[in-house]
C-alpha cells in the first residue's frame, strides 16, 4: 500500500479547514491513540466515518503493527485516514519506520520533539505530529518541522504530559504558530469542540467517548464504570506505574482506591474484553469528558454527532 499524508499541492489551506485539508479527511476529529483500546476496528470505523482513526503502537512489533494498519485502512476505505501513535519511552524504531510508509499520520508523545524522527516520518510519506503539554514543547515540535501539533490539556484521560488547562495552553500555542493545532483533553461534546475551534484549534482529539463503543477493546465492567462516573470522579495519579514510573495519568478515582498493590506492581494497561482479574482495581483511564459518556454508541455515531457541528462544507 502507498502512504497517505503529505500536504496536497494547490495552495495553503484556509484557517477553517487546515486540519482536514492537510490530512485529507472530512471531519476535524482525531481518535486518541489509546493503548490496548484502539483496535483496527475502532481506528477503521472512525476513518470510514470521516475522522482520523488512530492506532497505538507501544510494545507492538513491526509485523503486527503492519497487520493492524492494513486492517484499519481496509475498514476505513479508500478515502479513510489512519494514523499511528508512538510513545517515546517505548519506541521501536523498526515499527516506526514501517508505520511511516503505511499510515497517514505518525504522532509522537512523551518525549522531547526530535527532528531526526520527524525526518523519518516525512521520508516515509506520512505527516508528523507531536502531542505536547507546554508551550515550550510546542515550540520544539515546530522547530523539528512537525506538520501539526496536538495540544494536550491536563483534563485528558490516560497519560498526561503537562499541567495546564487546555484553553490556556491552546491560546499560548496558537500565539506561536499558524500551523494546524489539534485540541486534546476533556472534550466530550460537540459544543465544547466547536468552542475550541472558535478559540483557535483546527481539530479536536477525542478518547474517552470512544471507550464505550463496540469497536473498542474494553471490558464491559470498565464501560459501565465510565457511564456511571462524572468529571470529578477522575484523578491524576501515578498509581499504575509498572514499567513506566514517574508518568502521571488520569484514571477513575475508584480504581486507585480499589487496588491494594503498590504502584510499582500495578499494570498500566486498561482491562480489555478478555481481562482476567479485578476490573475495578485495574487502570480505568478516563478524561474529565467522562461526564458525556451516557451509554453505548458506535464509533460512526460519535463521529456523526461531532460532524454535525464541526464538518467543513
Amino acid at each position: 500500500m502507498t502512504p497517505v499524508g503529505r500536504p496536497r499541492a494547490g495552495g495553503r489551506p484556509t484557517p477553517s479547514n487546515r486540519f482536514t485539508d492537510l490530512v485529507g479527511c472530512r471531519v476535524p476529529l482525531q481518535l486518541a491513540a489509546m493503548g490496548g483500546v484502539s483496535t483496527a476496528a475502532l481506528a477503521g470505523a472512525v476513518a470510514a466515518a470521516g475522522g482520523l482513526g488512530m492506532l497505538a503502537a507501544a510494545m507492538i512489533p513491526a509485523d503486527e503493527l503492519t497487520r493492524r494498519i492494513d486492517g484499519a485502512r481496509a475498514i476505513g476505505g479508500p478515502d479513510g485516514r489512519v494514523g499511528v501513535g508512538f510513545l517515546m519511552p517505548f519506541l521501536d524504531r523498526e515499527a516506526f519506520e514501517v508505520a511511516a510508509t503505511r499510515a497517514a499520520v505518525i504522532e509522537c508523545f512523551y518525549g522531547a520533539p526530535n527532528a531526526d524522527l520527524v525526518g523519518v516520518v516525512h521520508a516515509g510519506g506520512a505527516l508528523a505530529a507531536w502531542q505536547v503539554g507546554s508551550v515550550d514543547e510546542a515550540r520544539a515540535a515546530l522547530d523539528a518541522d512537525c506538520d501539526l501539533v496536538v495540544v494536550q490539556g491536563v483534563e485528558a484521560g490516560g497519560h498526561v504530559h503537562g499541567s495546564r488547562p487546555l484553553d490556556e495552553l491552546l491560546a499560548g500555542v496558537r500565539a506561536e504558530t499558524d500551523r494546524p493545532l489539534v485540541a486534546a483533553g476533556g472534550i466530550g461534546t460537540p459544543r465544547r469542540a466547536a468552542d475550541l475551534l472558535e478559540a483557535g484549534a483546527d481539530a479536536v482529539r477525542i478518547g474517552t467517548r470512544f471507550l464505550v463503543t463496540p469497536e473498542a477493546d474494553v471490558h464491559p465492567d470498565y464501560a459501565t464504570a465510565l457511564v456511571d462516573a462524572g468529571a470529578d470522579d477522575t484523578v491524576v495519579t501515578e498509581t499504575f506505574s509498572l514499567g513506566w514510573p514517574d508518568a502521571p495519568h488520569r484514571v477513575l478515582r475508584s480504581s486507585v482506591a480499589a487496588s491494594e498493590l503498590p504502584p510499582a506492581q500495578r499494570l498500566p494497561l486498561p482491562p480489555g474484553r478478555n481481562f482476567v482479574g479485578d476490573v475495578a482495581a485495574a487502570a480505568l483511564y478516563a478524561g474529565r469528558s467522562v461526564d458525556a459518556v451516557t451509554g453505548p454508541a458506535t464509533a460512526a455515531e460519535i463521529v456523526a454527532e461531532f460532524a454535525s457541528v464541526l464538518a467543513a462544507d
